[in-house]
């Protein structure tokens, strides 16, 4: 070992520094289980890319993460347990992270490397929570949690709505492709944060074709889940794959195999009842199964192939590994609580076996939360299991361990105490006036009266059912600085409630505009679905902009209100943005 690093060491001496410094790739997938993979031992589905990744370098045997999307993003970015980060759930603001945090891609970018994200942010839209202000000069996707067609979807560069091409999988890996196509000759940082298997269950033909007839040769022990639901994951992972094999290609092609870090791993447990290793729990849940993901790294020039991590680990240890591999100063980084795992990984030093992690999922006000340390995981019931010797969790073990119980659940509620107001609800305003436009999603406002949203989900509906002068829509918002903004509503309406008279105020100022054109587009996503979505996601349409006018808002926090003050039919409109223009002082 000692001969091979200080070969290791005299390479690095040799070279310039930036090629020196190794390239970053990490592919975040939404909501793959721990079993879907063939790696671990499923026969349903095959995924030789993702698997080569763990042949060729390391892979990680108990790696943890959060029950749900957002707050798993946050803990990777920034090194901390989500509660600290100003993260507290996955939409409606809730799942916005701290400016003040520092990100890895501001730790990277600050050490001279370039940085990108294709894909799902999903940790604030507005700057300056936008991926733009969190270190990635290039960002390509979009920034919230749902999106509600696949295909041909409507996404954003750089606060500019976009056009994607085809599957969104497909599209997003190219523009990954792309990015390190043009930045081959120096360090970069390209993270792809994927937004499938998560719901729509959504997939090309090609993929699907081999799934739709098959039933699975394995299931989830504690429930059957629904068949054409598994069918399309299971599709969904193998279209996955089929893009980690064209991101090795062109880093083979460029001649960056060996000095490239390529990082895989999932953001909670898997999205419906399918199997997975006989855990308990799936997404959502504080038990294993919820939260024990795949993790798999390469990276030729500083880890052995075939390396296999038995210690427990998370989301919350990549910024400080990845930061100790590139050799990127943290910075005036917060208090970590992830660890630096490149001793680890190159089998230098073992972690303590007292290390804990902690699980938190709060369900409206109740917080559930769970312990996992080395061996066992603790319960908030009291309950301590061996998840290893028994995955299904129907073994307590607390009587026959209770200085291990007692020390988890110390852990905990010292944790759960330092960060309770942030697990309260969430009363921080949407900003404005940060970035020359500001968009307020459908997503981040309030509906009142008899107008609804069009999906139980928020993060991609749209208002609808605005009928009265009684209706109201609201945005709490605190502008970052007082100033004029141009207005501009994105509607549809069809041609027979054309003649409305709309107004947005805020406070005594207000602006008024007629909508006098009518533009009433199809809904889309039905015709992609491979199985029903039981109301969650909405369905998506075209939307077209209408300029309300200039209005003057103050520095200081308020309720942007959107109404009419005339009905001309039997509605107003459906809405799905408001968008801010900053246009002066």
């Amino acid at each position: 070992m000692l001969r091979r690093l200080i070969h290791l060491a005299a390479a690095v001496l040799l070279v310039p520094l930036a090629v020196a410094r190794p390239n970053v790739v990490v592919i975040l997938a939404d909501d793959q289980g721990w079993g879907d993979l063939s790696l671990h031992g499923n026969p349903d589905l095959r995924t030789p890319a993702i698997d080569s990744l763990a042949t060729d370098g390391a892979r990680f045997e108990r790696f943890f993460v959060q029950p749900v999307c957002a707050p798993t993003r946050a803990e990777f970015l920034t090194g901390r347990f989500f509660s600290r980060t100003g993260v507290r759930g996955v939409s409606t603001g809730d799942e916005r992270m701290d400016p003040a945090e520092r990100t890895l891609a501001e730790v990277l970018r600050d050490a001279g490397y370039r940085t990108a994200a294709f894909g799902k942010w999903h940790n604030g839209s507005q700057a300056p929570y936008h991926p733009n202000d969190q270190g990635f000069e290039t960002f390509h996707g979009f920034t919230s949690g749902h999106w509600g067609d696949y295909f041909d979807p409507l996404l954003e560069e750089n606060g500019k709505l976009v056009r994607g091409e085809g599957y969104i999988t497909d599209h997003l890996t190219g523009r990954a492709i792309t990015f390190i196509h043009e930045n081959r000759d120096r360090p970069f940082f390209c993270y792809l944060p994927l937004c499938t298997p998560h719901s729509p269950m959504q997939v090309p033909d090609r993929f699907f074709s081999r799934f739709k007839d098959i039933e699975p040769k394995q299931v989830h022990w504690e429930k059957k889940g629904e068949l054409a639901h598994t069918q399309a994951a299971l599709a969904m992972v193998e279209n996955i794959d089929w893009n980690v094999g064209r991101l090795l290609a062109c880093l083979d092609q460029h001649g960056l195999r060996n000095n490239t870090i390529v990082l895989y791993f999932s953001d909670n447990g898997p999205n419906g009842w399918r199997w997975n290793g006989d855990m308990r729990g799936i997404k959502g849940s504080v038990d294993e199964g919820g939260v024990r993901v795949p993790c798999v790294v390469r990276w030729p020039a500083g880890i052995r192939a075939g390396t296999r991590i038995e210690t427990v680990a998370g989301a919350v240890d990549l910024l400080p590994t990845l930061a100790a591999a590139t050799g990127a100063p943290l910075g005036e980084t917060k208090a970590l609580d992830g660890i630096n795992l490149m001793p680890v990984l190159r089998g230098e030093a073992p972690v303590s076996n007292s290390r804990l992690l902690m699980t938190v999922q709060r369900r409206n006000r109740e917080v559930d939360w769970s312990v996992r340390g080395q061996r066992f995981r603790l319960m908030k019931s009291g309950k301590l299991f061996d998840p290893a010797a028994d995955p299904r969790q129907q073994n307590d073990l607390g009587t026959k361990h209770p200085e291990e119980a007692r020390a988890m659940r110390a852990f905990a509620e010292a944790y759960l105490r330092e960060v309770a107001p942030a697990l309260a609800p969430d009363g921080r305003p949407f900003t404005i006036g940060y970035s020359p436009v500001t968009w307020l999603p459908a997503r981040d406002g309030v509906p009142h009266g008899g107008v609804r949203r069009s999906g139980k989900a928020p993060n991609c509906s749209y208002f609808t059912r605005w009928t009265s002068t009684d209706d109201a829509i609201t945005w709490h918002i605190k502008p970052g600085r007082a100033g004029r903004y141009e207005a501009w509503l994105h509607y549809t309406c069809p041609a027979a409630s054309v003649g409305s008279v709309i107004g947005l105020s805020f406070g005594e100022t207000r602006v008024r505009a007629t909508i006098a054109t009518p533009f009433d587009p199809p809904l889309r996503g039905s015709e992609h679905d491979r199985s029903p979505r039981h109301g969650s996601e909405s369905f998506v349409k075209d939307f077209r902009p209408l300029r309300l006018g200039v209005i003057d808002l103050p520095a200081r926090e308020g309720e942007l209100r959107l109404s009419a003050s005339h009905v001309a039919g039997d509605m107003v409109a459906d809405v799905r943005w408001l968008e801010l223009r900053h246009v002066g002082e």
